[in-house]
């Protein structure tokens, strides 16, 4: 039974994640910020799962949340960084506000959660995992989503720089193209406060270019990989995983107008 803890598990693709593991028979810590959303994930996550609060951006909560979870799990075996931040706005409008919270959380936070965990994944031969972006590196840029995907780019690099000073723990850099999660707070959080004027300004472009296919990766068919991932065997390591959905008729049209519905509700 594995022991994992799924950082960002209270809403979106991470909850959805740490449920489904938890279901698959793995022991699961769930850790997030909002401490009410989190509670029910972790019950929706059922008897294998415990619910830890955690802020990535605060050095003493990353070192007292992984140490509880490893005491309460007997140790760690993986850490799945799906905690992030990602701002609409144009790049020349970018705040230092936006700048710095959204680096903290998902650059600063990533390396602060595995300078913690580190000692555990070195005695289990542990497994590092850390959502990235197609944006970051496999695609060209998406017009509105500057500061989320330059501070994915150097999430990218801090994986790279882990594994290199660190070659004995399972260090993976995922990139994900789109998923919708699931339903409720399972549901993809990502674009949740965007500005509607901004979204529907730039949006148009994600099609025009290509970048957006329509197409959306079904959950449970990302947790099959993921799970693959915690799974894998100490005598190898996987660097780099890609993983997009797979080309949709859906229209730019409705597309468009999935995004104004979820601006509205």
């Amino acid at each position: 039974m594995k022991r994992i803890v799924v950082v960002g598990a209270s809403t979106g693709l991470g909850r959805c994640i740490a449920v489904s593991l938890a279901a698959r028979g793995g022991k699961v810590a769930l850790m997030a910020r909002t401490v009410e959303k989190l509670n029910g994930a972790v019950e929706e996550a059922g008897e294998n799962a415990i619910g830890i609060r955690c802020d990535v951006t605060d050095e003493v909560s990353c070192k007292s949340a992984i140490a509880e979870a490893a005491e309460r799990l007997g140790g760690i075996d993986a850490i799945i960084y799906a905690a992030a931040v990602g701002p609409i706005s144009r790049v020349e409008d970018a705040t230092a506000d936006q700048w710095k919270s959204t680096f903290e959380t998902n650059v600063m936070g990533a390396s602060l959660i595995t300078s913690a965990a580190l000692p555990h994944l070195l005695e289990s031969s542990g497994t590092a995992i850390y959502f990235s972006t197609v944006g970051a590196s496999y695609t060209s840029h998406w017009p509105g989503l500057a500061v989320y995907q330059v501070t994915k780019a150097a999430l990218e690099r801090l994986v790279d720089a882990w594994r290199n000073e660190h070659p004995s723990v399972g260090f993976t850099r995922l990139t994900l193209g789109e998923c919708g999660g699931g339903q409720g707070d399972s549901q993809s959080h990502f674009n949740v406060g965007w500005d509607p004027d901004v979204t529907m300004a730039l949006a148009p472009s994600w099609f025009a270019r290509g970048l957006l296919s329509g197409a959306l990766m079904d959950i449970e068919h990302l947790v099959d990989a993921i799970s693959g991932l915690v799974e894998a065997g100490a005598s190898l390591t996987i660097p780099t995983m890609i993983i997009t959905p797979r080309a949709s008729h859906v229209s730019t049209q409705t597309n468009l107008e999935s995004l104004a519905e979820q601006h509205a509700s």
